[in-house]
């Protein structure tokens, strides 16, 4: 029951993106970016310094600064560690106990540790929303848009994208943003997302119309 080891997959390129069923435009007075569980705990199984997680990395840094330079809330998940069997409810059957209650599996990655005037939310399932006070801070800020990267893709990023949806707030799903167990898996999230709930895009696209105005996502 406990996390793969994760061998090494490129991150997908805009030439691989699926065909998006709707056109949102993300605004800069409408998006926040959630950075979702990026947690060393989460992290442990993926390769130092190769794809995905490597670029992941690297793009959810520059989609951060852009949203701190365009005064867009940054939202960070994170799990606790040591929970109790009622707090761990069905997860523990799929994933068994979970991380410690240690810097060195709590902690958010260092590349990535929030900024002063960041928010970090403690979660307890799949989905950001579930059990926080997400769409509450979303609302009292006037935000309806949803930028989502972190880890897993096909997990918590995309049962993220989903309620998101049910919500009625517009969710963004980078792809290169983003780092999963597999290949499959990662594509898997991303044309489910593009189909059903979210506009997936890259993070180019993403921070070209954040900084210099609306492009087309096709």
């Amino acid at each position: 029951m406990a996390l793969p080891q994760i061998e090494p997959y490129p991150l997908p390129t805009p030439d691989t993106l699926p065909a998006n069923r709707v056109s949102w435009t993300p605004e800069p007075d409408r998006v926040a970016l959630l950075v979702h569980d990026m947690q060393h705990y989460f992290l442990r199984p993926y390769a130092s310094g190769e794809p995905p997680l490597a670029g992941a990395l690297d793009n959810i840094a520059a989609l951060r600064q852009v949203c701190h330079a365009i005064g867009a809330p940054v939202i960070y998940t994170a799990k606790p560690g040591d929970m109790a069997a009622k707090e761990r409810g069905l997860e523990r059957d799929f994933w068994g106990r979970g991380m410690r209650a240690v810097s060195e599996d709590t902690d958010i990655v260092a590349q990535l540790r929030p900024h002063d005037g960041d928010v970090l939310l403690v979660k307890h399932r799949y989905s950001a929303f579930l059990g926080t006070d997400l769409v509450e801070r979303m609302a009292r800020s006037g935000r309806d848009q949803i930028i989502i990267t972190g880890v897993y893709a096909h997990i918590g990023c995309l049962i993220t994208a989903t309620d998101a949806f049910m919500r009625d707030l517009q969710a963004f799903f980078v792809a290169d943003a983003m780092a999963d167990f597999s290949a499959e898996d990662h594509y898997y999230a991303m044309r489910y997302a593009a189909r059903r709930c979210a506009v997936t895009l890259p993070t180019a696209a993403l921070t070209t119309t954040l900084t210099r105005g609306p492009a087309r996502i096709a």
